[in-house]
C-alpha cells in the first residue's frame, strides 16, 4: 500500500476544496440552485429583488444582485455584465498586484481568502448576468444559452488536456462559465412555458438539487476513502 503523501503547513491552511470533477458537477448543481431559489424568493413569495439581498445571506445572493444590477438599476442585460465583468476583472487585478499570483492553491491566508471571496462574488454574479444576456437578448433561449455555454466548457477541458494554458487561467474561466450554465439551466426547469421554460414547480426543483448536492457531498469521502486505498 502506497503511504500517504505528507501535507505541507501551507497546503493544510489552504481552505478551498480539490479541483475535481465531482468539485464542478457540485456547483454546476449549486449554482442552478441558486437561481431555482432565487427566483423562489423573489418572485414566488413577491419580495422583490431589493428586498431579497437583505434577507438572503447565501448562493442566492449573486442571483438576487445580478438580477438588481440588470433590471432594478436599468442598465439591462449588456449593462449588468460589462459592470460586472470590470469588478471581476478589477478583483483579480488587485489580488494579483497585491500576492503576485491568483492561484487558489495560494489561499493558505486571511488577506489572500479575502481577495478570494471577493472575486468569487464578482464571478458569480457576472454568470448570472451573462446567462440571463444570452438566454434573453441574444436570443438563444434557456436551451441555446445551455448548448453554449457547455460547448464552452467543453473547450475549456480539452485545452487543460491537451494544451499547456495556464491552469490558473482555465480555472477562473471555467468558474465563471459554470455561473450561466447553472443559471439558464435554472431558468430552464422554472420559468413559464410560454418562456421556454419547464415551468416546474420552483420549490420542489430547489429541493431536489439541494438533495443531490448533499447526496454528492455524503458521496465524496467514501469515494477519497477508497482511492486513499
Amino acid at each position: 500500500m502506497t503511504p500517504p503523501t505528507a501535507i505541507t503547513p501551507r497546503q493544510a491552511a489552504n481552505k478551498v476544496p480539490e479541483v475535481t470533477l465531482l468539485f464542478w458537477i457540485i456547483k454546476v448543481a449549486a449554482t442552478t440552485l441558486g437561481e431555482t431559489a432565487g427566483d423562489a424568493v423573489s418572485m414566488s413569495m413577491h419580495l422583490g429583488y431589493l428586498v431579497v439581498p437583505t434577507v438572503v445571506v447565501t448562493m442566492m445572493v449573486r442571483t438576487t444582485l445580478a438580477d438588481f444590477a440588470d433590471r432594478s438599476l436599468g442598465i439591462g442585460y449588456a449593462g449588468g455584465t460589462a459592470l460586472l465583468a470590470a469588478l471581476l476583472l478589477t478583483s483579480l487585478a488587485l489580488w494579483y498586484r497585491t500576492l503576485g499570483t491568483v492561484s487558489i492553491a495560494t489561499i493558505n491566508s486571511p488577506k489572500a481568502e479575502v481577495f478570494y471571496w471577493v472575486t468569487i462574488m464578482f464571478s458569480q454574479t457576472l454568470g448570472t448576468a451573462l446567462g440571463d444576456w444570452t438566454a434573453d437578448t441574444a436570443g438563444l433561449g434557456y436551451r441555446g444559452g445551455a448548448l453554449v455555454f457547455s460547448g464552452l466548457l467543453a473547450l475549456l477541458a480539452l485545452a487543460y488536456y491537451r494544451t499547456g494554458i495556464s491552469r490558473t487561467f482555465l480555472f477562473w474561466a471555467a468558474f465563471v462559465l459554470t455561473r450561466p450554465l447553472g443559471a439558464v439551466v435554472g431558468d430552464l426547469l422554472d420559468k413559464p412555458l410560454a418562456s421556454g421554460g419547464l415551468a416546474l414547480n420552483r420549490f420542489s426543483a430547489s429541493a431536489a438539487l439541494i438533495a443531490f448536492i448533499i447526496g454528492c457531498i455524503l458521496l465524496f469521502p467514501q469515494r477519497a476513502a477508497r482511492t486513499a486505498h
